[in-house]
Parts: C-alpha cells; structure tokens; sequence
C-alpha cells in the first residue's frame, strides 16, 4: 500500500491537531451541549463513579406532626463532581415522593368491604402500618441516569410523614404543596437546609442555577402540579405523568363512592395507611389528627358528596398562582388515574395562558413522554435554550392504535379541533340489542329495565346476547373508521325501585374481541341518580318517580375500526369499581329522553358516512 505526500501530511496534521485537543480538554471546564433544541449527552458528566452525592434537610413553614418545630423533608442529591472542582452550576429536575422509604403490606381488610348497601356504613377495617425502608444518603435513583448527563443535577425529597422527612401525611394537605415549594425556595437560597433532622448545621445549594423542573408518575406526578399551585418562583417547568389531580375524582364519581381501577374498597385513608412510613413515635399524634379525625370527618362513604374536604384537595380549585410550564402525559386506558386528572388541567393551564402541551397514549396507568419531547421541555426551560418548544403549532400528540409509545402523531390540540357531537339516541331493546340512531325515539314515552346483579362483570354483561341486567344499545356496523375525539355526554332518564341505586355507564366496541382490533372498552362513566340536582347535596330517590342526570364520560381519543359497532351498556353496580349491594334493585330508563353525545372527528357528516345512514 502507498500513500501519498499529501495525504501523509494530512494524516500527521490530524493527529498532531487531536493530540494538542486532547491535551487543551484537561483545562477547559465541561459545560452542557445542545443540538437542535435538546441537552446532549456530556462524557465530563456521565462518569458515575465522580458523581457526588449527599443528603440533608430542608426546614418548612409548617408544623404537622406536633412537635412545635417546623417540620424538615430529607432530600438527597446527585450532582457532577464539576460543580464541585469547577464552580459549575446547573438546574435541577427534582422528584418527590410519599412511596421512596416503602409502602404498607396488602393485608386482609386493609380495604372497606364493598358489600354493603348504598347508605350504610361498612365495619371498620384494618390500618396496617408501615416499616421504614432505605439507607442514607440516597432515597432515589429515578432520573439520575438520563438526565445528570445531560447536564442537570437530580434532586429527590421523601414527602411529609414519610421515610425521614418529619410531619404527617395528609393525601392532598396543604403540606404536600408547601413541602416540595420549601425544597424550591432552599434552591433558591431562600431557606434553609441542615445536615441533620434535628442539627443546626447548615447546607447551602451554591450550585444550583435556581432552575427547577419536576416530574413523576403517579403520586408522584401530583406532588410537582401541588408544587406549582403555589407559584412558587424558580419552578419554570412541570412534565406530570398519569397525575391524581383531585381525590374527589379519584375515589368518587358524579356523587357516586367509586373505587380507582384494581383497587376495590380503596379510600382516602386508606392510602394514608399505606404511605405513612415517617417516625413511629410521631405515628398516634398523626393518626388521630389526620386519619380519625379530618379525613374520618370528611370522606363521607355514605352518601358520596362533594364537601369542604375533597374541595381542599382539588387541585383545580388552587390553580390561580399557577406559573410553570406544563407538559401533561396520561393513557387514555388509564382505569386507577382516569384520563379526566390530566385533561381538567391541561385546559385550565391552557386557559391560564400557560405553555402547554399534552401527550396521550392508548394503555394504562403511567407512560411518560418520549425522552425527546421531555428533553425539549427542560431544556427550554431549564437552561433556557430558545427551542420554540412553547410556539410549537401542535399541542397534543397521541400516540395511535397501532405505533409505538415514542411515536405519536401530532394534532393541533386536544379534543382534536375538527370533532364535534353527534347527538345519538336509543331504539328498543336494550336487554338484547337496541339501536343507536340519530334519529330520535317518535311516539309515547317508552320505558325498558334492567335489574341490578353485581355478580356479572360489566365485561360480562357487554358480551352476552341477551340480559335482564343491562341494556346495550350499537350503531350499526361500520363500513368506516369513525374517530372519537373529546368528552362523550349521557343525559339519561330513569327512576329506582329503591331510594339509591348505582348507575354505571360503558361505550364499548362490539364484537368484544379482547381488544385485537380496537380497545373493547372505548369508555366509561359513574353516577349517583340521588345528586341529579348537586354534587354536594344528594336526596333520597322516590321509587319510581323519574329522575334527569347528565355527566360526562372519561375523556378518550381512538379510531373504531370498520366492520366494528358502538355500543352504549347502561347497567348498575359495576364490579370492579362500585359498591356491591343486594340484587334486586330495578332501573327504568326512559329511552326517549335518554341520548349519548358523542364526539366525532368530522362530525354527522362522518358518522352517516361511516354507517350508511
């Protein structure tokens, strides 16, 4: 092989200009790097092994355990070793949580039994307790990995009452917002943190840029929009994932004592029980003041109305000082955290005038965005880098059917702007197949029943040809596929064989195919017929006098796919969400006065498409 003069010369120029580099890195002081819009990948800050971390804690304004001292949040840190050996600062991506330092177990009548009847209360049941798990100075390791190289320092803090933060859990106190504001404010030098829970040693972040942005999921996806409700200064940006954004609505529904998907018999305080891993000693002082008494006093299992209580922790009702830019994230088949917590503030912050955007997926409980779509909201708001992020013309993106959870597609918002409501209403034979028209019902009031059995599942009760336990009311077969985009409407006639009934509402895709084609259940909704009138007054139903409800169904964006029917199953108890009473209870619905509004991509145009009428 031979090479040329000039290309040897070339080949020594090369390495003679990488050596001198090589030789420059070692005094230029590593910083974050940006390529188109996003925070890049830094080697300087990648190296585990030169991470620093640490732990300290942050004193509040508040005293919840009843000590007569403020209460302190364990936080721990993990940030490059540059910020210490080079003066660098950085921002912070901070997560905080009631579930680091371990949860109760799952023991026999830790959940209300749900075989009651409607107004009774149930036996009390069984408070487990909590042992305390993790060891110092690390609480969590969520997040470190992806976004330390990136150039941001992980900040992480065990929430009030639990692990070795001091005070007492409340679910949605205003504890829960004020801690995680005085983590902010203590990265902003605006108070103070220690060494020790008790110490007066005192901790000081001089690395911090005083930028913070947080994320979670879950719980840990409400404790970053509690923070925000607050306004506090330096929370520039909120990427909540699956958030409980109201506890009403996470454990009620329209009046209704609903339980989250795959926790029957859950409450308030139930949850309470589970998280409070915190200091034993101060464990009875909590209890009494929190559980027996506040929540004991406000839950209100009997009759499932809306008060005081659940009112405080709403965070709807609390956005007002809200400031931080908001990326949502929810899954539109999400059963515990129903979609409606994210979608009810994402319109508020929208309305607020805030930078916001939404992503949705097709499955459960949790997903967060793609790393990308994050990374482009931190780093605008973080380190400040002009991305246009907020001046992007889509606001949603929803992942469809069939792609993966990194790809979805974009659309100019959420519910897609170009969907309006076809107003559907009932033929009969609901309790073998009625029809679903646009066309209303002529003639004389006409009336059908269904008779409560929560012994067959709502899955049940969708399949079967025929029941005396529901009605089902479908379209006819699709020649097209119809887009639903937005909030589905039931405004339903019927009155009750006895003073309360449970009212349970399902769209579902029919054939029931195990959701091969599309997802069976498109979705669902609960009422309380006794709170027709007001969610914070309910009224004993009189047998068979005729009651008018309206509510909405749980937000959905999907594609029913050709050759499929929509199918609108009125039924009662539902067994995996309701109260259990007896059997026997009968529902007469005036289908006459009953009618689905159903949002659709293109509107009556497309639906008579779609079903040829």
């Amino acid at each position: 092989m031979t090479f040329s003069f000039k290309s040897n010369t070339l080949t020594l120029l090369a390495l003679s200009i990488g050596f001198l580099t090589s030789a420059q890195d070692t005094s230029i002081k590593a910083q974050p790097v940006f390529k188109d819009g996003e925070a890049q990948i830094v080697k300087a800050f990648s190296d585990s092994g030169n991470w620093i971390r640490h732990d300290l804690w942050v004193e509040t304004n508040f005293d919840t355990d009843g000590d007569g001292k403020p209460d302190r949040m364990h936080v721990d840190v993990t940030r490059p070793e540059q910020t210490d050996s080079e003066g660098l600062k950085l921002p912070v991506i901070y997560e905080t949580s009631p579930y680091y330092a371990g949860v109760a177990a799952d023991v026999e009548g830790v959940f209300w039994n749900v075989k009651v009847e409607l107004g009774e209360a149930a036996e009390e049941r069984v408070h487990p307790e909590v042992k305390r798990r993790g060891k110092r100075p690390i609480i969590s390791n969520s997040l470190i990995r992806t976004w330390l190289p990136r150039g941001y320092i992980v900040v992480h803090s065990s929430s009030p009452g639990t692990g070795l933060s001091q005070g007492a859990p409340t679910v949605g106190g205003d504890n829960e917002s004020l801690a995680p504001k005085a983590v902010i404010d203590w990265l902003n030098g605006r108070a103070k943190g220690y060494t020790s829970p008790y110490g007066t040693e005192e901790v000081e972040a001089f690395w911090s840029t005083g930028k913070v942005g947080m994320t979670g999921t879950s719980y840990n996806g409400t404790l970053p929009l509690a923070a925000a409700t607050t306004g506090v200064e330096g929370l520039e940006v909120i990427i909540p994932v699956a958030p409980n954004t109201s506890y009403y609505h996470y454990y009620r529904s329209n009046g209704l004592v609903r339980s989250p998907g795959g926790y029957l018999g859950e409450d308030i305080d139930v949850l309470y029980d589970y998280i409070h891993s915190g200091d034993e000693s101060k464990r009875p002082y909590n209890n009494k003041t929190v559980r027996d008494t506040e929540m004991a006093n406000g839950i209100d299992r009997i009759t499932g109305d809306y008060n005081d209580f659940w009112a405080g922790r709403d965070y709807l009702n609390k956005m007002k000082s809200m400031k931080a830019a908001l990326l949502m994230s929810h899954g539109f088949n999400d059963w515990n955290v129903m979609p409606e917590h994210s979608f009810r503030i994402y319109k508020a912050a929208k309305e607020k005038g805030l930078p916001t955007q939404i992503y949705y997926h097709q499955n459960g409980h949790g997903g967060p965005p793609p790393t990308a779509m994050m990374n482009r909201w931190f780093t605008r708001y973080l380190h400040g880098i002009e991305n246009g992020v907020e001046n992007e013309e889509n606001k949603a993106y929803i992942v469809r059917e069939d792609d993966k959870r990194a790809n979805p597609t974009a659309y100019k918002d959420y519910p897609n702007p170009d969907a309006t409501n076809v107003i559907l209403h009932l033929s009969s034979g609901g309790n073998n197949v009625g029809g679903l028209t646009t066309s209303k019902t002529k003639g004389k009031v006409k009336t059908e029943q269904l008779i409560d059995n929560v012994s067959f599942s709502g899955k049940d009760l969708a399949k079967a040809e025929s029941s005396k336990n529901r009605l089902l009311y479908v379209s006819p077969t699709l020649t097209e596929d119809i887009h639903i985009s937005g909030l589905a409407n039931i405004t339903i006639e019927l009155s009750s064989s006895k003073p309360a009934a449970n009212l349970s509402v399902w769209l579902v895709a029919l054939p029931w195919d195990g959701g091969k084609i599309t997802n069976d259940i498109i979705t669902r909704g609960w009422a309380d017929p006794q709170n027709h009138k007001s969610l914070s007054e309910s009224e004993p139903l009189q047998p068979n006098k005729t009651y008018s409800l309206n509510f909405d169904l749980q937000p959905d964006d999907q594609i029913i796919k050709k050759g499929q029917q929509i199918g609108l199953m009125i039924f009662s108890s539902d067994q995996e969400f309701t109260l259990h009473p007896d059997s026997g209870t009968q529902l007469t619905i005036n289908i006459k006065n009953t009618n689905l509004k159903l949002p659709i991509v293109g509107g009556i145009k497309a639906y008579k498409k779609a079903t040829n009428k």
